[in-house]
């Protein structure tokens, strides 16, 4: 353990001499009062520290004390339902001890280590284990069994294991390895900047169905995957990823609120335990670990609380779990990377963003992916990471986009004029794009529907061509197109307004399945094909735009599942009837 002193102070930046055995990225204690905070820099005996609590008061000669151990989260029984600041501390204990105004320097454990948790063995006294074997159960939530695993580094014979009532500090066994004999407990840490270990990673071949019709037809991200949602502000961003949090099809959810407002972390906290989970029925909090580090909190803790969340997901994830993880924003973050490079005095890069920005961005999206876990027994886990950028002014030229743009593989561009237009989620349909389309088609031909990547096909054709066509009637009016090209804006205004648009708020509606998507595309196409078979035939196009079957067409986003595959058929009979109606009578009246 290495004593030093402080020599400097600037803003969340203390620098302390004295600090000769202490490490890169120990946690060391700042001042009387013990702030935390964590060494990002060594030059000889002299320590930069990055300090995650305000550093106010804190001068000249003040004691600094290393820990000797890297920033780590526990991990265990009780991280569901939880929510944390940046460094992992329980804001809910926090507010019990010291009511809203928290202190600094306040150490509270992560983990409850008072409340008892049943314990049900899986492994046998005598059997071998290694790394990653899971040795048993605990039910933390209704929906949320944990799974004992052992930790990373032990390797041996089981010599005791017990069911019962534990801690998360109490040995539920014990393993006789090559340096003797390990207590196994409920609980155990890990550093959070370094990635936990697997055994392979997978090809990203499965979707992750979220319900929301233009991110699953048109921009879908695979489970494992990476996506960014950049948008200026008020266009959606932390709607969109709410709608994630409790549609997407993960079996636990990591949210973490990076330097965005406290009123957006009050909606999660609020929303979340009303929330009914379409999964189990329980309240959607039952899956869910929040991390809040709001715009008031500490600028530095925000650099950790990205860190803090995908280490708990991946823990989640080597369990076998498919797990979906919610960064906003990550602009936010890199503000706090930008703040101590600039107290560090390094070499500005773009913007006065530090040089190493999008090696740092590229660390954390890595640490997403399909994964085989360790241990004997096969387990596939998932960790999929979406994370919210907020460019000045949603100008997408700016560093933090353009580095996650070269990162990420999904890219949903959010649009202030749809948003405007009350166009949720106003994802725009033309700037997006997913590079997993051809990797996830297969599985939506082989799960879904055979033509599937055709309908999603011709959809996206006709949406480019409206935009082409809009030019063309913006110089000389709609009358000048044809009656084919009148019937594509036709079409692709149906794609818009009832396809792409979707209302969060409404109790059907708010969620699509695949199956309900694919109906929904072939109910829109079938009535452009049959449309355009009957202009072929003579139809007048103004008669088939004003069919009624448009508005039945319009309102099948709000029919419920189990109605859908009859609601289409008696939407196609409709359809056909009509038209086939519309061209009788044009027939006779040419007669």
């Amino acid at each position: 353990m290495s004593q030093g002193k402080v020599v400097k102070v600037s803003g969340p930046l203390v620098v302390a001499s004295g600090m000769e055995t202490a490490d890169m990225y120990d946690v060391v204690r700042v001042g009387d009062l013990g702030l935390v905070g964590e060494i990002i820099e060594m030059r000889g005996d002299q320590a930069s520290i990055q300090v995650y609590e305000e550093t106010a008061g804190i001068g000249p000669g003040a004691p600094v004390v290393s820990t000797g151990a890297q920033l780590s989260v526990e991990l265990g029984p009780g991280l569901i339902e939880s929510i944390y600041d940046g460094i992992q501390r329980p804001l809910a204990k926090m507010y019990e001890q010291q009511g809203a105004n928290i202190e600094r320097g306040i150490q509270v454990p992560a983990l409850d280590r008072e409340k008892k948790w049943t314990f049900e063995p899986i492994a046998a006294v005598g059997e071998e284990v290694e790394a990653g074997d899971v040795i048993g159960v605990v039910q933390e939530t209704v929906v949320i069994q944990q799974k004992i695993m052992i930790p990373y580094g032990v390797k041996g014979t089981i010599l005791s294991i017990k069911a019962g009532d534990y801690t998360v500090e109490e040995t539920v066994a014990t393993v006789q390895t090559e340096d003797g004999v390990k207590d196994i407990t409920l609980m155990q840490k890990w550093p959070v900047r370094v990635g936990r270990p697997y055994k392979e990673k997978m090809v990203p071949d499965m979707p992750l169905v979220t319900g929301q019709r233009v991110i699953d037809t048109l921009f879908p991200i695979a489970k494992g995957g990476v996506a960014a949602v950049p948008g200026p502000f008020g266009s959606g961003k932390t709607v969109v990823q709410h709608q994630l949090a409790k549609w997407a099809d993960a079996d636990v959810v990591v949210y973490i609120g990076c330097g965005e407002r406290g009123n957006e972390m009050t909606d999660v906290l609020m929303e979340f335990p009303e929330l009914k989970d379409p999964r189990s029925g329980e309240s959607l909090m039952k899956r869910t670990v929040l991390i809040a580090n709001t715009s008031d909190m500490p600028v530095a803790a925000r650099e950790a609380s990205i860190y803090t969340g995908i280490t708990i997901a991946e823990y989640f994830r080597d369990m076998g779990y498919s797990v979906a993880l919610m960064a906003d924003s990550t602009s936010r973050w890199a503000e706090a990377l930008r703040e101590m490079s600039g107290r560090l005095e390094e070499m500005p890069g773009e913007e006065g963003y530090p040089a190493y920005l999008a090696s740092r961005l590229a660390q954390f999206y890595e640490r997403a992916g399909r994964v085989v876990t360790l241990g004997k027994e096969e387990r596939l886990g998932a960790l999929s990471a979406i994370g919210a950028v907020s460019p000045p002014g949603g100008d997408i030229s700016e560093p933090v986009s353009q580095a996650t743009l070269r990162i990420v593989k999904v890219f949903w561009s959010l649009d202030a004029s749809l948003a405007r237009a009350r166009h949720f989620p106003a994802i725009n349909w033309l700037n997006s794009y997913s590079l997993y389309v051809d990797r996830l088609m297969p599985w939506f031909e082989e799960n879904v529907a055979k033509e599937f990547p055709a309908l999603r096909q011709k959809m996206i054709t006709l949406l480019q061509e409206e935009a082409n066509l809009n030019e063309i009637v913006q110089l000389v009016g709609v009358d000048a197109l044809s009656f084919e090209d009148r019937l594509k804006l036709e079409a692709s205004k149906s794609i818009r307004e009832d396809y792409l648009h979707q209302n969060a708020f409404h109790d059907v509606d708010t969620y699509a399945s695949p199956n309900k998507q694919y109906r929904m595309m072939k109910l829109i196409l079938s009535y452009y094909d049959f449309s355009l078979e009957a202009i072929s035939k003579g139809a007048s196009f103004n008669k088939l735009s004003e069919l009624p079957v448009r508005e039945t067409i319009g309102r099948f986003k709000y029919v419920e599942e189990d109605k859908i595959d009859d609601t289409f058929v008696e939407i196609i009979d409709q359809m056909r009837a009509e038209i086939d109606e519309l061209l009788k009578k044009e027939a006779e009246d040419d007669d």
